[in-house]
């Protein structure tokens, strides 16, 4: 079974009415079977501030919450001080933000094999993990 770490902006697609053909594409993404999903505490901590802050009408706090609670039962990497140490050594090695650094480190952390993000490099393996751009063809 995949193991797959979803980056924010795939989960910000969900919801967002600005954006229907990537909303729909995120829906089916999400129901492919025989996929374990992984999240972060920062990719949900993100994801509330998009949706509440970004969209626009912004997404209001009971049903942001509502999002975030629903999404927090998949398995979840909290973000502690190793992991930020680890991040800064592999946004320091890789030039990436430290944000970027941080969902990379956590999707290594949870021994995921792809992390679903449109932030960076698809192809490309940093930590033991494949970044996908899954709304590209593959």
């Amino acid at each position: 079974m995949p193991e797959i770490f979803l980056d924010t902006n795939v989960l910000a697609y969900l919801y967002d009415d600005g954006e229907p053909s990537k909303q729909i594409a995120a829906g089916r993404l999400l129901q492919r079977p025989g996929h374990r999903f992984t999240v972060s505490t920062q990719v949900l901590l993100e994801l509330h501030s998009v949706l509440t802050r970004k969209f626009r009408p912004p997404v209001g706090l009971d049903d942001a919450q509502v999002v975030v609670a629903r999404l927090a039962q998949l398995p979840c990497v909290t973000t502690d001080a190793d992991l930020v140490v680890r991040a800064a050594t592999t946004a320091r090695d890789h030039q990436l933000s430290i944000w970027d650094a941080m969902v990379v480190e956590a999707a290594a952390e949870a021994g995921c094999t792809e992390l679903w993000t449109e932030d960076l490099a698809t192809g490309s393996t940093l930590r033991g993990v494949t970044i996908v751009d899954p709304f590209v063809s593959r």
